[in-house]
């Protein structure tokens, strides 16, 4: 894992407190970003999202479905957990503990927009991240990749209409075009685009020139992420001066979705009798997010201002240090598996 990755955490709290700063000191700065929008789309992000999310389309290759049959529990277990287990734990806990047991601490509307971008991470499973469980785990990187392209075809389909109940239970107006135009514009655009560049890129099937380009991007793709925590924290710099709490109040409920949806997920693959380098990638993939996406659907649905954005960026400050350590635990636990 190379130094970015190492210590995400590490730069998306620096940026976190540089948004902040920059959002008291110069608010017009981000006023006027914000006005750049298009059908409740704003450009800067977007431009920002799609940095983030071109390269790892790239590294996703489609003709590995072909051998989704020759071992298929590994695959049910990572569907199951990611589209009928996953997105309604992560409603149910934002429910419980911002509509009930931090009542007291959140006024009702942001709790509502908190809860909305808790769901819109449940909903989006892992695709670029879990390349990395994979390796530091020594899982199957054919299998792992087999299992992302399934997981990636499945939420073309599926993200929509599951966030879209999910924040209809939770008593939240979905706006169903802003909802569509975003699953296009950044989920299947950005596939189609990978899927051409990598056929464009790879006719030889020695993946060096892919490689290369994609290398190329890297850097491209950390500015995206870190520039869009930027923006998002400022935006959000007088209500996280006000109530600097809420960052915390956030974060409980999601460390406890991810620690629980991977105990669930690996207690799982050892009673299905999964060989470890199959059943910790998909224990990895269930329980790791698309923050990169949830992140831009919370923009198009409720704002660069809105508490949803804010709650789906605490989802990237919280994920990596949780992800290592449970990167640990599976590899300390390989024998359960021999």
């Amino acid at each position: 894992m190379g130094l970015f990755e190492r210590y995400l955490s590490v730069w998306v709290a620096l940026c976190i407190v540089a948004g902040v700063l920059l959002g008291n000191l110069i608010p017009s700065l981000f006023t006027l970003v914000a006005a750049l929008e298009y059908a409740h789309v704003n450009l800067v992000v977007a431009v920002l999202i799609w940095l983030m999310i071109y390269p790892m389309m790239i590294q996703v290759d489609f003709s590995a479905i072909k051998d989704v049959g020759k071992k298929p529990k590994g695959l049910f277990l990572t569907l199951i957990i990611n589209w009928l287990i996953k997105p309604f734990t992560m409603a149910a806990l934002g429910w419980l503990f911002l509509n009930f047991l931090f009542v007291d601490l959140v006024d009702p509307e942001s709790a509502s927009q908190y809860i909305a971008g808790m769901i819109l991470l449940g909903v989006a499973p892992c695709t670029a991240m879990v390349f990395v469980w994979s390796q530091l785990t020594k899982g199957d990187a054919n299998y792992t990749l087999v299992q992302v392209s399934i997981n990636d075809v499945i939420m073309i389909f599926a993200f929509a209409p599951i966030a879209a109940f999910l924040l209809g239970v939770s008593d939240i107006e979905v706006p169903w075009e802003t909802l569509l135009l975003s699953v296009v514009l950044y989920v299947l655009l950005p596939l189609i685009a990978g899927i051409v560049t990598r056929k464009h890129l790879d006719q030889q099937n020695d993946h060096s020139r892919l490689n290369n380009f994609v290398a190329r991007l890297k850097p491209w793709s950390i500015i995206g992420l870190l520039a869009t925590v930027v923006l998002l924290f400022g935006f959000q710099a007088e209500t996280i001066m006000e109530k600097p709490l809420i960052i915390l109040l956030i974060a409980i409920p999601l460390l406890i979705q991810t620690y629980g949806i991977f105990a669930i997920a690996y207690f799982a693959a050892k009673r299905m009798k999964l060989p470890h380098k199959v059943a910790a990638p998909a224990c990895m993939i269930g329980t790791s997010n698309f923050f990169e996406l949830a992140v831009a659907v919370a923009i198009s649905l409720f704002g660069l201002h809105s508490g949803a954005a804010l709650a789906t960026v605490v989802g990237v400050l919280v994920e990596v240090p949780v992800m290592l350590s449970l990167v640990y635990f599976v590899n300390r636990t390989r024998h359960w598996f021999d």
